[in-house]
């Protein structure tokens, strides 16, 4: 029999910052996440995966245009683009030298009108070579803070294909369906606690994902001890085969994803069923 191929992936438990107005946030956050990019190769990963708004997620009240008081539309005049542009450089720059990839979230700048809230995929030769942009959006975000994306995307490292779902993303499962569709071996789903707790239905989600579709599921959460989840990476039968410390400290949880035959199996026999009974 061939050699089982695998792919050794770490996903991020990081800290999480709220203004980027302030310059010196967007800083922090940038070097968290370059400190565990070198963990994460020193781990032998070739794959890192960080949550939503891993530098900054952006506040509802930090961003109104009517004041920390008041929510209203957002005034991104107000945010600090070019000292967020740098440290993406930086971490594009490290994935070249440390030869890894990443899946790093962010705010993503448009010529026109409201940003994406978006997932950068960084290659291993420092290069952004997919973006997703979150689809379903809260009702906050649709209505006060972004322009919600339009399709999904794939991307390929060492044989394996990963889908993307940022958000609320997580709550609809047609979503992953559709990945199923397109051959996903897995999809790295980020998603953010903002400082509020009792979140648990979320990693329910996130298992019942990874079992309808026989799919791996990555969950990158921030660091929020109050939030009830942890990061951690679920096989196609499930089960948490790594996850971050659930008492909501930094960290990174690495593992191995194979080619799980039951994932082959189990796409086949959901595209015949879906034939016969005209779904």
């Amino acid at each position: 029999m061939p050699e089982e191929t695998t792919l050794r992936f770490a996903v991020v438990q990081s800290g999480m910052r709220h203004d980027p107005t302030n310059a010196d946030e967007l800083r922090a956050g940038g070097a968290e996440l370059r400190d565990f990019m070198r963990q994460a190769a020193a781990a032998g990963a070739r794959l890192v995966h960080f949550t939503e708004g891993a530098i900054c997620f952006p506040s509802k009240q930090v961003m109104s245009s009517l004041g920390p008081d008041e929510v209203g539309a957002a005034d991104w005049t107000k945010a600090q683009w070019s000292v967020l542009q740098s440290e993406l450089d930086q971490l594009n720059a490290l994935a070249r030298e440390l030869g890894i990839w990443a899946v790093i979230p962010s705010v993503h700048q448009l010529s026109e009108g409201r940003p994406h809230n978006s997932m950068y995929v960084v290659s291993d030769q420092g290069k952004v070579v997919a973006r997703y942009d979150e689809r379903t959006l809260s009702t906050t975000k649709v209505k006060w803070m972004y322009t919600p994306g339009k399709q999904p995307v794939t991307f390929d490292v060492d044989g394996f294909r990963f889908g993307l779902a940022l958000g609320l993303d997580v709550l609809f499962p047609e979503l992953f369906v559709e990945y199923d569709g397109l051959g996903a071996d897995g999809v790295l789903v980020s998603y953010a606690t903002h400082r509020v707790s009792e979140h648990e239905h979320i990693a329910v989600q996130a298992r019942g994902c990874a079992v309808n579709n026989t799919s791996w599921i990555s969950l990158a959460v921030p660091a929020n001890p109050e939030g009830g989840l942890a990061s951690g990476v679920v096989d196609p039968r499930g089960q948490w085969v790594a996850q971050a410390p659930p008492d909501g400290s930094p960290a990174l949880a690495v593992t191995d994803v194979h080619h799980a035959e039951t994932t082959q199996i189990g796409r086949e026999f959901r595209r015949r069923t879906r034939e016969r009974i005209g779904l």
